[in-house]
């Protein structure tokens, strides 16, 4: 009772304690579910007020990924999808103010575009079917999510609708575009602008005093200058948000010791060991190099790289042709480096290989071999069976070669008589070259590849070259586990002095190179390093500070320490960063403004005397050609040409390379055209072609993006 009186005299606290708890676990879910920002964690992005949500995003990434392959990092595919998520829902606003939509009969109409082909769809006279198309769908979405054969791959009915809405995006976008296209249009005074740009012409007389003439130490240039000159030209110096590092590699490299090494076992496979074997208390001899009676079983259980029993010509044997061609036959050469390993070679025959054969055959294919078509029914066991029952017929009478070709799959070949001429080169089945080039003319055999079975003959070889056939073992330089125990250890010194010490500093003292990079949160590659999408993360991360430095394990290369040196923020490019590129830029404005003060005379000839210059001339000078004859390419020059009268001379004129005064002494007029339509034409055309790139730009540019990805999926 005593307990329960207590109970009681606390019931507001236990309710302000109940209400607390609740409370927290309200704001957990509500801090799970956002990052620091109140980002929701389920909005990849927010697109013209339409959310893009992480659970169908990814859902998509991973169809997108299993249809890649490896071609394609995590990252790309992510990006293709956003940027796809992206012009969806712009293009699908304009569609919507517009009132354009794909009704039940376009679709029709695009489908039988797309599928009239496919057999599945043509009734008896191969004509398209629309009720076979609907119960072809219909039973799509009876059986999902399985799926159904449709020529030579299987669909199911999500996958279908997918197909369904790609069709209209696409068809709605063309028709989009054509309504913009159909607005583009260039107009007759452009058109003769057009042509007068190229027809009419000036000649002039002008003077240039090149900023060359002032020496750049004359003219200083303070910092509030360069950035006067950049809010000035704010387009150019404008910059997205960025982060800079120094990266220094600890690469796991096999040491000289670790080849050392790897060479000394290498040519101690050439002669036979002896073994004390505990269980027969005997001492067993292992055949080496020179004595194994078995040469394929020795290559193959010895090196990295297989037996192979192929002749090489000289452009296959690798970084040692020289040496290999100028061994004898039964010797060896080596342990030589060839790319990433430690090769030693025995030279087992030489022969003199054609380069490129002419051959026929008949191809039996069977279920499952490679481009086999949907109707092929036999077994690797049946398709052998009548490979070699056409072999037995042709080995009687190779003149029934042309008649046995109907049974054959390769309708390519099969129009040349089945004949193919290729060289060694030349990508073919490893099992259909080696017969075509290790034979003899006249040679004829069933071969097996994975298309299925060959009837071959050799009709002709051509093109002779020496070939050698060698044994060779093989074996990869990796870092022995001392050397890659090494590797860590400077790395961790190294982030020990880097505590205390500077950056670029230690990396030198070492003899390592600190690499700068700049990027941005959603980039992926390093220079040099490839996909490194965690360094990225963690130089964008709020509790990672200009000075911090971390360590990364790096796939191929071993480890990398990465410090942070510099947090750019979008807007303005700082002073500092823009001092190099501006500085040039501001000094030839001063420069320009000295010379101009400098120049008082009004005649070309007084100008050029005062100026220490000289007069220079330009004929037949055009409003499409920026180049001044003698000075280079100055399209304000000749800008200010063709607006002058002849005979007037021009006030000075800041140019490319240096301050300018020009004189038309002639105007060579242009006789205008009867009719501008051809010029028009052209005109109208090249906006027509370029407006559907620069109007999505433009709906890019101009949509309400909010991007999370980076805080997201990234």
């Amino acid at each position: 009772m005593a307990v329960l009186n207590k109970i009681r005299q606390r019931s507001l606290v236990l309710i302000l304690v109940i209400a607390m708890a609740l409370f927290a676990f309200v704001i957990g879910d509500v801090f799970k579910n956002s990052d620091s920002f109140g980002t929701s964690q389920d909005i990849i992005a927010t697109i013209n007020g339409e959310d893009i949500k992480r659970e169908p995003f990814m859902f998509a990434v991973q169809n997108r990924q299993q249809r890649s392959g490896p071609n394609a990092t995590e990252t790309q595919i992510k990006n293709q999808v956003y940027n796809e998520e992206l012009r969806r829902i712009v293009m699908s606003s304009e569609y919507e103010k517009l009132g354009l939509s794909v009704e039940k009969d376009k679709m029709r109409e695009l489908l039988e575009t797309s599928f009239g082909a496919y057999p599945e769809f043509q009734n008896q006279d191969s004509i398209f079917d629309v009720n076979k198309l609907n119960a072809f769908i219909a039973n799509l979405k009876d059986i999902q999510p399985q799926g159904a054969p449709l020529s030579t791959f299987t669909i199911n009915y999500a996958q279908w609708t997918n197909n369904e809405q790609s069709l209209a995006n696409g068809a709605l976008a063309q028709q989009y575009y054509n309504l913009v296209k159909a607005g583009v249009n260039a107009t007759v005074a452009e058109a003769e602008d057009e042509y007068l740009a190229d027809a009419q012409t000036v000649d002039v007389r002008y003077v240039q005093v090149p900023y060359t003439s002032i020496a750049d130490s004359l003219v200083e240039v303070s910092k509030s200058e360069i950035k006067a000159y950049m809010e000035k030209n704010r387009d150019l110096y404008e910059v997205d948000e960025t982060r800079e590092i120094l990266f220094v590699e600890f690469r796991e490299d096999a040491s000289k010791e670790d080849e050392d090494a790897l060479k000394a076992e290498l040519l101690g496979l050439k002669a036979d060991k002896f073994e004390f074997n505990t269980a027969t208390k005997a001492t067993d001899t292992i055949l080496g190099f020179d004595n194994t009676t078995n040469i394929e079983a020795f290559v193959n259980s010895n090196s990295d790289i297989k037996f192979s029993d192929d002749y090489l010509r000289s452009s296959q044997l690798g970084a040692a042709k020289d040496s290999l061609a100028n061994t004898a036959i039964g010797a060896y050469y080596g342990p030589y480096k060839d790319g990433n390993f430690y090769k030693y070679s025995k030279v087992l025959d030489r022969a003199s290989k054609a380069d490129s054969v002419k051959v026929r055959h008949i191809l039996i294919p069977y279920v499952g071999a490679t481009r086999a078509a949907a109707d092929v029914t036999k077994t690797p066991e049946e398709a052998k069976a009548t490979a070699d029952s056409i072999f037995n017929v042709l080995k009687g009478n190779r003149s029934k070669f042309k008649d046995l070709l109907e049974l054959s799959s390769d309708k390519v070949s099969n129009e040349k008589e089945g004949v193919i001429e290729f060289t060694y080169n030349q990508g073919f089945a490893p099992e259909f070259k080696a017969f075509s080039f290790d034979n003899k003319k006249g040679d004829m055999d069933v071969v097996e590849t994975s298309f299925g079975y060959h009837i071959i003959e050799v009709l002709d070889q051509s093109g002779f070259s020496n070939t050698t056939k060698l044994a060779t073992v093989a074996r990869e330089i990796e870092a022995s586990e001392k050397t890659i125990d090494d590797v860590f250890n400077g790395k961790q010194k190294f982030e020990i002095a880097a505590e205390s010490g500077d950056f670029r500093e230690l990396a030198e003292e070492r003899g390592l190179t600190a690499r700068p990079v700049t990027f941005k949160e959603l980039d992926e590659n390093i220079p040099g390093l490839g996909s490194q999408r965690q360094i990225v993360r963690w130089a964008y991360n709020q509790d990672t500070k200009v000075g911090d430095y971390k360590s990364f394990t790096v796939s191929g290369v071993g480890y990398v320490v990465v410090q942070l040196v510099d947090v750019n923020d979008e807007g303005l490019m700082s002073v500092e960063n823009a001092t190099t590129p501006v500085l040039a830029a501001v000094r030839k404005e001063k420069k320009a403004e000295m010379i101009r003060n400098k120049i008082s005379a009004t005649t070309l000839a007084d100008i050029a005397n005062n100026q220490g210059q000289s007069v220079k001339t330009a004929t037949g000078l055009t409003m499409k050609n920026t180049t001044l004859s003698g000075a280079g390419v100055e399209p304000k020059v000749i800008g200010t040409a063709f607006g002058l009268q002849q005979g007037v001379v021009s006030k000075p004129v800041d140019g490319e390379k240096g301050v300018y005064v020009v004189e038309v002494t002639k105007i060579n007029e242009a006789t205008k055209l009867d009719n501008y339509a051809a010029i028009l034409a052209r005109l109208s055309n090249a906006r027509k072609n370029t407006v559907q790139t620069q109007v999505y730009s433009a709906l890019e540019k101009a949509a309400d993006v909010e991007d999370n990805r980076a805080k997201t999926v990234y």
